[in-house]
């Protein structure tokens, strides 16, 4: 979901200094110039067959020669930013191709690195909307749920997952799900190159969503306090849905006067009834019920001393 595609676009990595290069070198050379030229076909040979190479010298044993550790440090840790190169070379090529070459890509790295950060950070968003935009929407699914074994919390797999659940009413799964998205995006902060009112959108979406769901799960099991919780932190996210708002601002009110009543609390009463008043106003399935709901609240709170 966040990364910028100009993360790694430019970087070149240099090579230590050594005597002689050797197969990497000239392998990684050689996948440079294939990005240059955006030859896919050669991109994914050369890509995994850099990565194989480079995995290789990463894995190298520390030389007992105390003059030679400061060249192994360094190499070896060029070897692991070459790998992590490979992954980005196919998919940059991923972002620019058509739908079939761009999904071979994604799926050569899937091979390479299901862990990849590339996956994590636009792979997936990308894969799955190739896969919408081709009418093989029926692939997101299982996906995704092989996906989240390698990537527990990408907010892509776990939006997917989320939305799944709360379709076929699975509440603990929907709960679940809710609050890792939450927590996941929670802990991001948008990648350089990226324009601030795209992350803005997509952080939106991701903690509106979870806290939405986390909100009507607990709602629908009568869990007041929990319910109020959530959904008073997703209102600022999902202004922009009037279904989402308004429903949101009822189940808010009806929460609110549960733990009024149960409380005594006349305050919280009216507080519901004007929640419940501004569900009113709103376009969404229950605004009669929500207008409804005010009025007898009202009438509640008038008997309270």
């Amino acid at each position: 979901m966040k990364i910028s595609v100009l993360t790694l676009a430019a970087i070149l990595i240099a090579a230590p200094a050594v005597g002689v290069a050797n197969e990497l070198d000239d392998s990684f050379a050689a996948l440079q110039a294939a990005e240059a030229k955006k030859d896919a076909a050669l991109v994914k040979k050369l890509a995994v067959e850099t990565s194989e190479l480079a995995r290789g010298e990463a894995e190298m044993e520390e030389p007992a020669d105390a003059s030679l550790k400061q060249t192994w440090k360094e190499r070896t840790a060029w070897a692991r930013d070459v790998d992590t190169r490979c992954e980005y070379a196919l998919y940059a090529i991923s972002l620019q191709a058509e739908p079939a070459v761009a999904i071979d890509m994604l799926t050569t790295l899937e091979k390479l690195n299901p862990k990849s950060r590339y996956l994590d950070e636009g792979g997936y968003s990308h894969y799955f909307a190739i896969l919408r935009k081709t009418g093989e929407s029926a692939k997101i699914l299982p996906m995704a749920q092989n996906a989240i074994k390698s990537l527990p919390n990408s907010t892509d797999l776990l939006l997917v997952l989320l939305n799944d659940a709360l379709a076929k009413n699975q509440t603990g799964q929907a709960l679940t799900y809710g609050q890792r998205l939450v927590s996941a995006m929670s802990r991001e902060t948008k990648p350089e190159g990226m324009a601030q009112a795209e992350w803005d959108r997509q952080r939106a979406q991701a903690l509106g969503q979870g806290y939405y769901a986390v909100g009507m799960v607990q709602a629908s099991g009568g869990r007041h306090f929990d319910a109020d919780k959530a959904l008073r932190a997703a209102l600022p996210y999902i202004k922009g849905n009037s279904t989402m708002y308004g429903t949101a601002l009822f189940q808010l009110g009806v929460a609110n006067f549960q733990l009024g009543v149960q409380t005594n609390n006349k305050k919280r009463v009216l507080e519901a009834a004007g929640l419940s008043e501004q569900a009113a106003k709103i376009s969404f399935p229950r605004a009669q019920d929500a207008y409804r709901n005010a009025q007898a609240m009202r009438a509640q709170a008038a008997k309270m001393p």
